[in-house]
């Protein structure tokens, strides 16, 4: 049975190898490289998705060190279920659903921890509420104070979402992916996931006005 440090030689190990001829294949060219034991492949495959897949779990751990570590486990069981790998999805959303449903379950086990996002991130219809528009842009000496409590309180709003709405939110609002892709990373219906970002969506909107309307 191969352990994951030999894995981790074996991806480490192809950037010693020669990537001549995988460097402008598409996805599935690179598969089946991949499946045929070239590690120049894979290599490429890791190339092109790691940045978005760590940015994914990043958001969702609110921690630099955990999505490190859920980005190199994501890849290191892609790279060991390449031959279960029959298609039927792209490598994208494959490889996503795997980091995803990794990163779920690691979040249930562990406590919870604050979650850092910055209103910049994020396209939500509660940034064009009156009272938000008018709570920061008032050229005041206490606004950047203003801006500091409110990106607070939206961490502290998106951190009583459930496990499944705040990843709904970032995959579509920060990482500006598709209903459909969602829908495939996360495995259901496109409808199921426009109703988890209308909920989510809204709670996180009254959560920020509770708080608007009381400063």
């Amino acid at each position: 049975m191969v352990d994951n440090e030999t894995v981790d030689k074996a991806i480490a190990a192809s950037s010693l190898s020669s990537a001549a001829g995988f460097s402008e294949g598409d996805d599935t060219a690179l598969v089946q490289a991949s499946q045929q034991g070239h590690l120049a492949a894979f290599d490429q495959l890791i190339a092109r998705y790691h940045q978005r897949i760590y940015a994914t779990l990043y958001h969702m751990t609110s921690s630099h060190e955990d999505a490190d570590d859920l980005t190199q486990e994501s890849f290191i069981r892609a790279f060991k279920g390449l031959k279960r790998f029959k298609g039927d999805a792209s490598f994208y959303t494959w490889v996503y659903r795997i980091a995803v449903n990794l990163t779920i379950n690691f979040l249930k086990k562990r406590s919870r921890r604050s979650y850092h996002l910055s209103l910049n991130d994020m396209d939500l219809q509660i940034e064009h509420h009156p009272d938000l528009v008018m709570f920061v842009s008032e050229n005041t000496p206490r606004r950047d104070l203003r801006i500091q409590e409110l990106h607070q309180k939206l961490n502290e709003a998106m951190q009583k979402l459930s496990d499944t709405h705040r990843l709904t939110v970032t995959l579509h609002d920060i990482q500006g992916m598709s209903h459909e892709e969602i829908s495939g990373i996360m495995d259901c219906n496109v409808g199921t996931v426009r109703s988890r970002l209308f909920y989510a969506r809204r709670q996180l909107q009254g959560l920020l006005k509770d708080y608007l309307s009381h400063t």
